[in-house]
């Protein structure tokens, strides 16, 4: 083998070995999270703006158990935007499988502490 191919080879290597590394840095977690929001009225392009202009959309988030991805839902169920988005419905899959609140109902924002005092507040703001 002479030099040149040697390189070659070489470089191929590690070309391939960083083309792994990184396909396995963008990987999606085993953590799915799907959320919806209800705009309030008049603030859709607000509201919407974190799913690229859509009232759904999915992101993966780092959880290594199904009680990690359960309790990452609930707290993307936060919201400080009172007078912009109305609510959220958050929905999550571990490893494909869906998880349920504690109630036993997809929507995992139902077990979100701060609900009531932060969804449907579209109007409080102005009075």
């Amino acid at each position: 083998m002479t030099f040149r191919q040697a390189l070659a080879v070489s470089t191929l290597a590690i070309t391939l070995g960083f083309g792994l590394g990184l396909a396995r840095a963008e990987e999606k977690t085993d953590c799915s999270l799907t959320t919806t929001r209800t705009a309030c009225p008049g603030q859709e392009a607000e509201s919407f703006k974190k799913c690229d202009g859509k009232a759904s959309c999915s992101k993966s988030v780092p959880a290594d158990s199904e009680q990690a991805c359960q309790t990452a839902a609930v707290e993307a169920c936060s919201n400080d935007r009172l007078t912009v988005t109305k609510s959220k419905v958050i929905t999550a899959t571990y490893k494909g499988k869906a998880l349920k609140s504690k109630a036993g109902k997809p929507d995992l924002c139902l077990d979100y502490a701060k609900r009531d005092a932060e969804f449907n507040q579209c109007g409080a703001a102005k009075k």
